[in-house]
């Protein structure tokens, strides 16, 4: 498979790493500094192109590609508002688009995890439940997509609180997110449940970015030659 990479920082190059081990060749590494070589011509050399950028750049650059018909990965967090016309414009391209909060495989086993528990947490409400995160200092948006994927999680299946917020504990219907940013820090996320006479906790840490560009890896090789719209529990759960 032949890869194109939107963003070659940490990620991009871990991405790469992965990607060349499993036999696949990266055709166009696109950063900052080399905008000029992101056109039609070198696009269209790959089978997918994986996209970890910024929040302010990814909606653009995800368009360019499916616009071209090249099938995107997207690991960049904080342009929700844009994945609307992500996915309209792979459909209107026949491409394929797959976007996640987080490519872990070991996250991904957790998001079904915390879905199960929140679901059996639902009539007990005895128990207040918060989410904490800590990531690495360059993280450039708080909470993490991750965070808020497990609060969208908590919110469908736990009645009683209403909106997730930031570091705000006050409100008995909100849940928060409690965000830390540490030096060299993957990211860790704790989901708790606390009542007066006990606490049960769920806990994903991650020990170097390896993982999440293994998930990413899989991810491009899952929908090379697809069109559509994919989530990871397509990858890592359906034939």
């Amino acid at each position: 498979m032949n890869i194109a990479l939107i963003g070659y920082g940490k990620m991009g190059k871990a991405i790469e790493q992965v990607a060349l081990r499993r036999g696949h060749s990266i055709v166009l590494r696109i950063t900052g500094s080399n905008k000029d070589e992101f056109t039609t011509d070198n696009l269209q050399k790959a089978d997918v192109a994986i996209e970890f950028t910024n929040p302010h750049a990814a909606k653009e650059n995800v368009l360019a590609c499916l616009g071209m018909g090249v099938n995107v990965i997207s690991g960049t967090t904080g342009w929700n508002t844009g994945l609307a016309d992500a996915e309209q414009c792979a459909k209107e391209n026949n491409a394929a688009f797959l976007h996640a909060s987080n490519f872990s495989v070991g996250v991904n086993i957790f998001f079904e995890v915390n879905k199960a528990l929140a679901s059996l947490m639902s009539r007990h409400s005895e128990y207040d439940v918060m989410i904490e995160e800590t990531h690495h200092t360059q993280k450039k948006d708080a909470p993490s997509g991750t965070a808020i994927t497990l609060a969208e999680q908590i919110l469908q299946n736990i009645g009683r609180k209403s909106s997730w917020a930031l570091n705000d504990i006050n409100e008995a219907d909100t849940l928060p997110i409690l965000a830390y940013r540490v030096e060299n820090v993957p990211g860790t996320h704790k989901v708790s449940y606390s009542s007066p006479i006990d606490t049960i906790d769920i806990v994903h840490t991650a020990h170097t970015r390896e993982g999440f560009a293994i998930g990413a890896v899989l991810a491009a090789e899952y929908i090379a030659g697809r069109q559509g719209i994919y989530t990871m529990k397509d990858v890592l759960f359906q034939p």
